[in-house]
């Protein structure tokens, strides 16, 4: 199996790990010490070695930091840990809601009277310091840059992975490794840049079409990458990792530890990513760094038809198994099952396809109260019963060798009541209204999130997550630059591939979320549209029924009803085809028309 169920949150070693860190402040003569959750090379996913965070408080989110004073350790979370961690770190921990409240502004508050705080930093992004630095520039707080004092007080800190990595088939690329280079180095000189410092594992494994696993349920490999301007590139990776492919000859291979003698030996202009450069490079490009972003990010995010495809055809061997599973699902006895029995089923199921090669993250299968933490991961010690009247929320996905899945459903389990009933219904309305929509080229995600929040805001009601995020091509299964959040800025453009995720939680009780998984493309053509207009829309990628049972019908207009009934039509014809016969007839009648 894929994923295990132990335990790795434990509160109770908080406390003297805490005290430890403490001791090595005092040592050093300093007022507090960061602690992020992120690596070396700024993704959101890190190594076991890199789970300093988890680590030091107990907590596991993929989002959030710790700062440590002498008097007060505050963990950071967004709205998607705020219940979470209250039962991941003990009590010498302060929960500080982020970002509604900014390491800066806290800092200033905790230290009233100065002092000084360190941070390792290859682990701050050179943004991440620019803007704590502007913000502590009226009070009397220093920053100062230091080794890791965590890693001191680690005994057993797990090694460096050092897994192998592989080339990334060209006919899942769509491009060849050399094009691609070619592409962004000529964007480099006409920008004027003579080289970009590229850090992010997935723009590497992208950029050259290989795939790794040093990361779990990401295909990726460490490693650092400076592409020139005449398209070589300098790959900084441990030579082990590569030991099965063989790189392209425009690709020079270096020891990791070359990477900032290489990095500071550049001339000219270098193109880097202010949110994602270690502050430890940053400071060695000095006035020569163009903060100008990531030359992969916007390349590797619109997917080329290859890619597109390639996912399609992913999603529908993955809705095959979600099916099998809720096919299963639909014929156990309320009281009989748990979250683990329903967990191991559907990764039986996405096993069988020969393609797949990991899940795409730790399936989320919480029932009743568990169901209403966002990132919930069962453990043996949390596992519940699926009882008559919980909800089920399951999200799941896969890593395929053509695509990555993600793909949520919430299930009934017996006869939940009127009120879980009508949140659900307002949920998939949201998710409705974002799958029908058409809007005009050049609009991100901030101005277009707000349609899947509209029926549960007119109810009083909220979620405190995005609403989708990017995903990859047999990547990391969250992707940037694009979203669909009220922060993020980035136009939407074709080929761009995105969650659409509407949720609901009553901390205690229940959770809902839908989510598929969809593709931006040129929107087909009205007769009423403006001609020089050019509008975008989605094409659905994921293909699994939406619970009918959840389904308040007369809380539905004829547009969305019409909507769910031809999605539940097309869900019927792809995938019956590709299911068992039992599972086949079970399919049919979930997606009977309302």
């Amino acid at each position: 199996m894929f994923q295990n169920f132990d335990v790795t949150a434990r509160p109770e070693q908080g406390p003297a790990r805490l005290a430890a860190l403490r001791a090595e402040m005092e040592r050093d003569k300093i007022d507090g010490f960061l602690v992020p959750r992120a690596d070396a090379h700024q993704g959101e996913y890190v190594a076991p070695r890199d789970e300093r965070l988890a680590w030091l408080t107990g907590f596991t989110g993929s989002a959030g930091f710790c700062a440590v004073l002498s008097h007060i350790a505050g963990v950071f979370i967004d709205g998607r840990y705020r219940t979470q961690v209250k039962g991941q770190v003990a009590d010498v921990y302060t929960p500080v809601p982020w970002p509604d409240v900014t390491l800066g502004d806290w800092l200033v508050e905790q230290l009233p009277e100065g002092g000084i705080v360190a941070y390792d930093p290859w682990l701050h992004s050179l943004q991440e310091i620019r803007d704590l630095t502007e913000r502590l520039a009226s009070s009397d707080i220093s920053l100062v840059e230091s080794d890791n004092l965590v890693d001191r007080i680690w005994p057993d800190q797990p090694a460096p992975p050092m897994q192998p990595a592989r080339a990334h088939s060209e006919d899942y690329a769509g491009e060849s490794a050399e094009k691609k280079a070619q592409r962004l180095a000529e964007g480099l000189r006409k920008s004027g840049q003579s080289a970009a410092v590229i850090t992010l594992p997935d723009s590497i494994m992208w950029l050259l079409n290989i795939r790794g696993s040093d990361i779990p349920r990401n295909p990726v490999a460490h490693g650092f990458a400076i592409l020139h301007d005449d398209a070589r590139v300098d790959l900084f990776m441990a030579a082990e990792k590569l030991s099965e492919l063989r790189i392209g000859a425009h690709v020079t291979l270096h020891a990791p530890d070359r990477f900032l003698e290489a990095t500071a030996g550049l001339n000219g202009q270098v193109a880097v990513d202010a949110r994602s450069l270690p502050q430890a490079v940053a400071r060695v490009l000095g006035d020569r760094l163009a903060a100008v972003g990531d030359p992969c990010a916007l390349p590797k995010a619109r997917k080329n038809a290859a890619e597109i495809a390639g996912s399609a055809a992913a999603h529908l061997r993955d809705g095959a198994a979600v099916v099998e599973t809720l096919a299963w699902l639909d014929t156990q006895e309320p009281g009989t099952i748990t979250e683990i029995d329903v967990v191991k089923t559907l990764e039986g199921f996405r096993a069988a396809d020969p393609a797949l090669r990991d899940i795409s993250f730790e399936t989320i299968a919480g029932t009743g109260a568990n169901g209403a933490i966002m990132h919930y991961r069962v453990t043996h010690d949390t596992n519940a019963t699926l009882q008559e009247g919980h909800l089920l929320v399951l999200d799941s996905g896969g890593q395929y060798l053509d695509g990555t899945t993600d793909i949520t459903r919430t299930i009934a389990i017996g006869s939940p009541g009127r009120e879980e009933a009508e949140a659900f219904t307002r949920v998939l309305q949201g998710m409705i209204a974002v799958s029908r929509l058409r809007w005009p080229e050049g609009r991100s995600g901030r101005e277009l999130e707000a349609i899947g929040r509209l029926p549960l805001w007119m109810a009083g009601q909220d979620f405190n997550h995005g609403l989708g995020h990017g995903v990859g091509a047999f990547l990391s299964v969250h992707e940037g630059p694009q979203g669909l959040s009220r922060i993020n800025t980035v136009p939407l453009e074709p080929g761009m591939i995105l969650s659409n995720e509407p949720g609901y939680y009553r901390e205690g009780a229940f959770g809902i979320r839908i989510e598929n998984l969809v593709v931006v493309e040129e929107a087909p053509a009205l007769d009423t549209a403006d001609p020089d207009r050019k509008m975008l829309a989605w094409r659905t990628l994921t293909f699994a029924p939406i619970d009918r049972r959840l389904v308040v019908p007369e809380m539905l207009s004829s547009g969305e009803r019409e909507w769910l009934n031809s999605y539940h039509a097309e869900v019927n014809r792809t995938i019956a085809p590709r299911v068992s016969a039992a599972a086949a007839e079970w399919l049919n009648a979930a997606c009977a028309p309302l």
